[in-house]
């Protein structure tokens, strides 16, 4: 059995990003904490001193559409002209953070523990991939000129993998016989 509360996968896939930050929303942050939406932003409304705009922020209609565009299996979908009653609130890596201090429970202490590994292993990730990037190219750089030789080289190589061609066979039945010589006579 797993050492950790949740998946790490599934903290993954509920982290988005708006306004070029890393964040989570309250409803998913509610339902990884086992307790209602409602509960959660009530605890954040109590302390709202410890929540500065770069801890947590709500979320604009602009915002609430497009992330209902994403992931409508979400959402319930609503009827046309019917409008959201709440915008979920935005929570930064910091305002994960400070609801640890808010929400007192066991559960709320382990799930912080996830929340803030996948946020570091989501980090990890991003930076491996950048330092990729950077090493392709300046891959690209350096073999610029030898493009042509190398894709000369890397289509003799897939000449020498690829099976040899079969000869086709015709479809239908053969008669293989030796013709009988027939004698023709001049006439004279």
């Amino acid at each position: 059995m797993s050492k950790e509360i949740i998946p790490a996968g599934s903290i993954a896939e509920a982290i988005h990003i708006f306004r070029e930050q890393k964040v989570m929303l309250d409803f998913d942050l509610a339902a990884l904490y086992g307790v209602a939406t409602r509960v959660l932003n009530q605890a954040v409304q109590r302390n709202r001193d410890r929540f500065p705009d770069d801890f947590m922020f709500q979320l604009t209609r602009a915002e609430v559409e497009s992330l209902m565009d994403r992931s409508r299996s979400q959402f319930v979908t609503l009827k046309r002209g019917q409008n959201i009653k709440y915008r979920p609130n935005a929570f930064t890596e910091q305002g994960v953070a400070m609801l640890s201090s808010v929400l007192r429970s066991e559960r709320a202490v382990k799930v912080n523990i996830a929340i803030m590994r996948a946020f570091v292993r989501l980090r990890e990730t991003l930076e491996t991939n950048r330092a990729l990037a950077q090493r392709f190219a300046e891959l690209e750089k350096r073999v610029g000129k030898h493009d042509s030789e190398i894709a000369d080289i890397i289509d003799a190589i897939r000449q020498l993998m690829a099976p040899p061609k079969k000869g086709t066979r015709e479809i239908g039945f053969h008669v293989r016989e030796t013709s009988p010589r027939y004698g023709t006579r001049k006439r004279r």
